[in-house]
């Protein structure tokens, strides 16, 4: 496993070197954990850029710098290889709030991701953005998972395309990545990275790329679970320092089985967490 892990992390390597976290609604890597069969989970996704970028990326677009972002995410388990959900994207500048209108999405995992070594899936999610937030009223995010996690480590990685529409659409690379250590269980520690390369075919100079390394931890909190980071934009052209964080409540599902136990939310939950004898080979 320990060989697995060193292939696949040097593999994504170049990947991984090459990454940055806008100010956005989201900054997470999907680890394909999603919730049951029947089941409603809910999170909350705060992000505060403590020092950023003080010029809009486009005319009369939002700055970044101390500006508040986030999303109430809701999802819906369709079945154990599907999930729905829905995102009210928001941001908060200079005292005023910025309705960012609606993501939608469907995410497709590999069934039970969280008790696998190995796990993959693809997550498509389509927005309708307001003229504050982009030049583009539509868009498409093709999210593609790939990881693989022992008792003790996990790696993942989302080699991401945004697709926008429209006189300035253009599809771009956002790829991201997560390589974290369970110390306890419920209790894990990592880091993640998140990058913007620019459109595809027409990378923009290093300088101009956003790239974001986060320091990470995952962590019960009673019924809750929670994802907080702390990261350093590594380019001009990234936000130089930015707070995260995701708070996830997993409803219980309807006629479950006690014996079975509650199923965690998905997203920001810790699968490292679970005893390692129930990893399974897919």
């Amino acid at each position: 496993m320990r060989c697995q892990l060193c292939l696949l992390a040097g593999a994504a390597l170049p990947v991984a070197l090459a990454q940055p976290a806008k100010a956005t609604d989201e900054i997470q890597v999907y680890n394909a954990d999603i919730a049951a069969p029947g089941q409603f989970t809910i999170q909350q996704h705060l992000n505060y850029v403590a020092v950023g970028l003080k010029d809009p990326p486009f005319p009369g677009g939002l700055v970044s710098n101390h500006s508040i972002n986030g999303t109430p995410e809701f999802a819906y388990g369709v079945t154990d290889w599907w999930e729905v959900g829905l995102y009210l994207p928001f941001a908060i500048q200079d005292r005023q709030f910025l309705s960012d209108s609606f993501k939608l999405r469907s995410l497709f995992v590999s069934p039970n991701a969280a008790q696998r070594s190995f796990f993959y899936g693809v997550n498509f999610e389509f927005s309708n953005t307001t003229p504050k937030f982009s030049q583009s009223r539509f868009g498409l995010e093709i999210r593609p998972i790939i990881g693989i996690r022992n008792a003790d480590y996990e790696f993942i990685v989302n080699p991401i395309v945004d697709i926008s529409f429209g006189k300035y659409g253009e599809a771009d690379f956002t790829p991201a990545a997560r390589l974290a250590r369970k110390l306890v269980p419920d209790l894990s520690v990592g880091l993640e990275y998140y990058a913007d390369f620019g459109e595809i075919g027409h990378f923009a100079k290093l300088v101009d790329q956003q790239h974001t390394l986060f320091a990470v931890t995952d962590f019960k909190l009673g019924v809750f679970d929670v994802n907080f980071g702390v990261g350093y934009g590594l380019t001009p052209a990234s936000d130089r320092f930015v707070i995260k964080t995701i708070v996830g409540y997993a409803f219980p599902v309807p006629s479950a089985n006690p014996a079975a136990g509650d199923r965690a939310a998905a997203g920001p939950v810790n699968p490292m967490a679970r005893p390692s004898s129930r990893l399974a080979q897919p």
